[in-house]
């Protein structure tokens, strides 16, 4: 059974951190990328950060980039999103995907944690 479950959100003010959490089961971790999105009320989700199989390729939306780091550890089949320098705009739902990087079609999402940027 496929799990992927997220941890780590919460409440911060504005120029803290916090370090999102995504703990995998059921599949074969280095065989996906491992990417976080966000969701902000009344908007679409967005892509925030991907990073590859073996954790040397990452990519970032430019809203976050600079500010936030997306690691994996596949001994752990874990990955990260450390956030720093938050702005009240990174309010959002933040999902953990897992998609094949050979067949797309195996995608798989996490139930989402919350995380308010707030004074």
């Amino acid at each position: 059974q496929v799990q992927l479950v997220e941890s780590g959100g919460g409440l911060v003010q504005p120029g803290g951190s916090l370090r999102l959490s995504c703990a995998t089961s059921g599949f074969t971790f280095r065989d996906f990328a491992m990417s976080w999105y966000r969701q902000a009320p009344g908007k679409e989700r967005e892509l925030v950060a991907t990073v590859s199989g073996g954790g040397g390729s990452t990519r970032y939306a430019d809203s976050v980039k600079g500010r936030f780091t997306i690691s994996r550890d596949n001994a752990k089949n874990t990955v990260y999103l450390q956030m720093n320098s938050l702005k009240p705009e990174d309010t959002a739902v933040y999902y953990c995907n897992a998609r094949n990087v050979y067949y797309s079609t195996y995608n798989y999402w996490g139930q989402g944690t919350q995380v308010t940027v707030s004074s």
